[in-house]
């Protein structure tokens, strides 16, 4: 259903139902997307889902060495450099990692052929969730992704990048704004107002399905300014929601933390660069300040039917975070002005137009019994190795015995609702 245009979150149609692209329109199922119980006939592929129609609002593919750098702006190409993968986390599954770093190229043309072998394919129902990263069906080849939701069983998934959140957020704090826009189309940085407003209609043009923006404040003014208002209308008139993603904030808290005169633990890929439990903690803090500020400022009241997805940051936050806007709307609504404009309370905002992806480890149940059905979203982070092999079991042990309603709106209704237009179209498929 889409091809990847530039940067994460464009795309456009085109001819397969079940491909997807990263952060664009979500893969559109073959045999429906309304939300209800489904059969299947006998002797036919046996899916790692089945049973009921899932939406995935949080998946990847995974970026080749050159793969912004051949979508970007031709002017600004040179100034990109190709990924090189330095921890090597990545492509353990694929080989030796120092081998294949030696040349890339090569090691990508290889890895190609073998996807594409019989003896690989013979495999994939059995490995759907095992094989992670590079050596995931659909990780990198377009043409495969259509065959890795038919093996996952999902109706349709939001497919972000794996590698570019943070070198586009360093481009959009850089001062070189040229290198910020020309390399993110509908990841719309916000730091120039009226170059924001124009990327945001022409990834809506391209048709973009979502638009990403960075979870933390922007360059030189807040992301609730209302020069930015055209970005937010532009969403809200298209019915395509704006999203925040991990990895998008620069450093989640002081690197200082990590001095404690002790050994550093590897990351769970057994490298360096991503999350140890002391930053973890830190990954709601920039959804969280940016929404509430949004809130607060009326950004919400002045766009109601906009929509705003939370994806990869967790979700055991929100009951305290709504619990605490609340608080603050006390001591504060008799003095400011701003609050005194809301015709809702900070938790009725949340439960109309803000929707979040919860973590496999976290208790969705509970995050549930205490912020209500339509707020949480599945998600299985495919390929991502943190995403696990056994999301649907961990989600389903944890959601209990929560009634059917429930778990409709957690698999399905809360993912239609919040991609607008595109969720109209898959609901109606």
């Amino acid at each position: 259903m889409a091809v990847v245009s530039r940067a994460s979150a464009v795309s456009r149609p085109v001819g397969h139902d079940r491909a997807a692209a990263a952060a664009g329109p979500p893969a559109r199922t073959s045999s429906g997307a309304r939300c209800k119980t489904l059969g299947r006939p006998k002797g036919a592929l046996v899916p790692y889902s089945s049973g009921r129609v899932v939406h995935d609002a949080d998946a990847h593919i995974m970026e080749t060495p050159t793969w912004l750098r051949d979508h970007a702006d031709p002017s600004i190409r040179e100034q990109i450099t190709p990924l090189r993968y330095p921890g090597g986390n990545e492509l353990r599954q694929t080989g030796d990692p120092a081998e294949q770093q030696r040349d890339l190229v090569a090691a990508f043309d290889r890895l190609a052929e073998r996807h594409r072998s019989d003896e690989y394919r013979s495999t994939e129902e059995a490995e759907i969730m095992r094989r992670k990263n590079f050596a995931a069906t659909g990780a990198f080849l377009p043409d495969d992704r259509p065959r890795a939701l038919d093996l996952l069983g999902f109706s349709s998934q939001l497919v972000f990048n794996t590698f570019h959140n943070r070198r586009l957020r360093d481009w959009e704090h850089s001062g070189d704004l040229d290198l910020a826009y020309g390399t993110a189309l509908a990841h719309v940085p916000l730091v120039d107002l009226e170059r924001a407003a124009a990327m945001a209609a022409d990834a809506v043009e391209m048709g973009a399905a979502a638009l990403l923006v960075a979870s933390a404040c922007p360059p030189g003014h807040s992301p609730s300014h209302v020069g930015l208002d055209p970005v937010w209308a532009t969403a809200q008139e298209a019915g395509i929601p704006i999203v925040f993603h991990v990895g998008g904030t620069g450093d989640l808290i002081d690197p200082n933390y990590f001095r404690n005169g002790l050994p550093v633990p590897p990351d769970f890929h057994g490298g360096e660069e991503n999350f140890r439990s002391v930053d973890y903690m830190g990954i709601p803090g920039p959804p969280a300040q940016t929404l509430a500020t949004m809130i607060f400022d009326g950004v919400l009241e002045r766009f109601p039917a906009l929509r705003l997805g939370v994806i990869e940051q967790g979700a055991i936050w929100v009951p305290s975070w709504t619990r605490q806007m609340e608080s603050a709307f006390e001591a504060f609504s008799r003095h400011e002005e701003r609050l005194q404009r809301l015709t809702l309370r900070p938790t009725e905002y949340v439960e109309r137009q803000v929707r979040v992806t919860p973590y496999p480890t976290e208790d969705v149940g509970w995050i549930i019994e205490q912020s209500g059905p339509d707020i949480c979203m599945f998600n299985s982070d495919y390929p991502h190795v943190e995403g696990g092999r056994r999301p649907l079991e961990r989600f389903e042990a944890s959601l209990g015995d929560a009634p059917d309603a429930v778990r409709q709106r957690f698999y399905c209704d809360n993912f239609l609702d919040l991609m607008g237009s595109a969720g109209v179209a898959l609901a109606a498929a």
